[in-house]
C-alpha cells in the first residue's frame, strides 16, 4: 500500500489508483461529474475534481481522477484556490444547463444538487449569461428519453454503452456545441438499442430517464 496525506489525514491508497477514488473510499468527497472508476483513461472534462497536490516540496494543480497517489504525497482539496477554480468550472457547466428541478426525473437525486450544495453554490450562475440551446427531447424510445438541455457532456452513458460493446451514444460536435447524440443523429429508437437502461443508470442528471419517472420539461 502507498501512504499519502489528505488535508493532514494520512490514508493507505493503492500504488497508482487515482487520487479520487482513494479519497472517496476515506470518506473524503471530492466532487466530480465525468469519472468512472472503471475507465482506463480518465476523460477529466468537469474540471470538478481539481485538487492540490505536493510531491517533494514542489505544489501543482491537478484532477483528482487523473492523477495517481505517490508515496509520501500531500493532497489539498479545500485551499481556496482550488474553492475558486472549482466553482468556476461549475458556473461554466450550469450556463449550458436547463435548471428544471421541479419536473426533473432526477430531482434531489441529481449529482448538479449534491455540488452545488458542497460549493456553496446556486444551481443558476450570477456571473454568466444563460447558454441554454433550444435542443429537442427525444422520447422515440419506448422505455427512456433523453433530454440535451440537461446533459453536461460527462461521457459516462457513452463510456457505459462502449464497455457493452455497443455503439449507440457518443460525443458529436466539438467544443461548445458539443453533445450526446447517436449515430448520424436517427432517434433512439432507430439504433438497435436492446434496453438494458445502464445509460440511464450512470447519468448523473436528468438528461437520460426512464419515461415512467417523469421528466418533461417544464414552461
Amino acid at each position: 500500500m502507498t501512504s499519502v496525506t489528505i488535508d493532514g489525514k494520512e490514508i493507505a491508497a493503492n500504488p497508482g489508483e487515482p487520487i479520487l477514488w482513494a479519497a472517496l473510499r476515506s470518506g473524503i468527497y471530492i466532487p466530480h461529474l465525468c469519472a468512472t472508476p472503471a475507465a482506463e483513461l480518465a476523460f477529466g472534462g468537469c474540471r470538478l475534481c481539481l485538487i492540490e497536490v505536493e510531491v517533494g516540496g514542489k505544489r501543482e494543480m491537478v484532477t483528482a481522477c487523473s492523477e495517481p497517489v505517490r508515496e509520501r504525497m500531500k493532497i489539498y482539496t479545500d485551499t481556496e484556490k482550488v474553492t475558486r477554480m472549482r466553482q468556476i468550472a461549475f458556473e461554466l457547466i450550469m450556463s449550458d444547463h436547463a435548471v428544471d428541478c421541479k419536473n426533473c426525473a432526477k430531482r434531489k437525486a441529481c449529482e448538479l444538487i449534491k455540488i452545488a450544495s458542497f460549493l456553496n453554490m446556486k444551481l443558476q450562475p450570477k456571473r454568466l449569461r444563460s447558454l441554454v440551446r433550444e435542443l429537442p427531447i427525444d422520447d422515440s424510445h419506448p422505455l427512456f428519453a433523453y433530454d440535451p438541455r440537461k446533459c453536461v457532456k460527462c461521457g459516462k452513458c457513452v463510456s457505459k454503452c462502449h464497455g457493452l460493446e455497443k455503439s449507440f451514444l457518443d460525443f458529436a460536435y466539438r467544443g461548445f456545441e458539443m453533445t450526446i447524440s447517436t449515430f448520424d443523429h436517427v432517434p433512439l429508437s432507430s439504433t438497435g438499442c436492446e434496453s438494458c437502461l445502464e445509460c440511464v443508470t450512470v447519468c448523473p442528471t436528468g438528461a437520460l430517464y426512464l419515461k415512467e419517472t417523469g421528466g418533461s420539461r417544464g414552461g
